[in-house]
């Protein structure tokens, strides 16, 4: 198991407009179609305006083809085009987990 971990700066003061518009239309199709999202969050202290999201994957070949459906997926290209300019910075890394711990099964 992999977990990616995607980390997005944000324009000043656009976190309340991208978790809004991310909850009505990004969401759904990210879930959909990516599977297993660990966790999402907003940074509160350190690097302002930033959110973390984390999404798990049997290995790097599930990635792969999840990340080639979503960005095949018309409901998410209209989505992006409403949030791209909110986004000023983007970082991704794949964490390995520990070998004393599992990832959380989807819920």
């Amino acid at each position: 198991m992999i977990v990616e971990m995607r980390t997005y700066t944000l324009a000043l003061g656009a976190t309340g407009r991208y978790f809004k518009l991310y909850g009505e239309a990004g969401l759904a199709i990210q879930k959909r179609i990516l599977g297993h999202l660990v966790g999402y969050y907003a940074v509160e202290v350190g690097a302002l305006n930033q959110v973390i999201h984390l999404w798990a994957y049997d290995n790097m070949e599930e990635r792969a083809r999840r990340r080639a459906a979503l960005w095949a997926d018309e409901g998410w290209l209209a989505y992006v085009a409403q949030v791209g300019g909110l986004v000023t910075r983007q970082e991704n890394q794949i964490l390995t987990p520990a070998p004393f711990f599992a990832v959380p099964a989807p819920g």
